[in-house]
């Protein structure tokens, strides 16, 4: 789903925020630690929750309908913080990073001011267009080295 500036009414505003949460949960840690301090005028910024980390049980289904079972736990990190201006922010990412949960908080909060929104926009298309580049780059290593097994037939009968 490309970021768009256009969202039609609150599920469109949903749907955007959503989306680039998601980014700031697959970023880089060390890419939103540069964007945070290379952002002009920062804001104030409070811990509401955490930042804090645990597990969560991750559930599968055989073949995508089946019967739930449970496959495994997964440590996760999330942050909630509330800007000086009154926007709360919520992070949330897989692994031990809680810094990088708060940093997608405050990202989070960010995108929801009007004079800030563009930016974290930006930013966040910025973010998924090198993951795009980086899973393209992985792929193609991939399919390098794919062998493919054939038959040969000899013309017996």
């Amino acid at each position: 789903m490309p970021l768009e500036n256009s969202s039609s009414g609150l599920d469109g505003q949903n749907d955007r925020r959503r989306h680039i949460m998601e980014i700031l949960a697959k970023a880089d840690d060390s890419r939103l630690e540069s964007a945070w301090e290379e952002w002009p005028d920062k804001p104030d910024v409070f811990a509401v929750r955490g930042p804090e980390t645990g597990l969560v049980m991750i559930r599968g289904r055989i073949g995508g309908g089946g019967a739930p079972f449970n496959l495994g736990e997964a440590s996760i990190s999330r942050a909630t913080i509330r800007l000086g201006t009154g926007e709360i922010g919520f992070g949330q990412t897989l692994g031990l990073t809680p810094r990088k949960a708060e940093l997608a908080a405050i990202f989070d909060a960010l995108g929801q001011r009007p004079e800030t929104n563009d930016a974290v926009s930006a930013l966040a298309a910025d973010i998924e267009r090198g993951i795009a580049e980086a899973d393209e780059t992985r792929r193609r290593e991939t399919a390098a080295t794919r062998v493919d097994f054939f038959t040969m037939v000899r013309g017996e009968d």
